[in-house]
């Protein structure tokens, strides 16, 4: 993973991959550039998502602890 994203939160991953889809769609972007973000892209999504799997995972567990029921799915 970049270096640089690695300190990203979840919230400044968004904001970055929103601004990655911005330049992609750009016409003024050049083709290496355009790979160099695509690439960057990819690893800030699967950042995200395994951001957004843990919090889920945490939340399942603080439902399991405090209430002794079944998870609650999230969709």
């Amino acid at each position: 993973m970049n270096k640089k994203n690695d300190k990203l939160n979840f919230e400044d991953s968004l904001m970055r991959l929103e601004e990655i889809a911005e330049l992609l769609e750009s016409e003024n972007t050049p083709l290496e550039e355009s790979i160099s973000l695509f690439e960057e892209g990819i690893t800030l999504k699967e950042l995200c998502e395994e951001k957004l799997k843990n919090a889920k995972l945490k939340i399942e567990k603080i439902i399991k602890s405090k209430n002794s029921i079944s998870t609650v799915e999230f969709e």
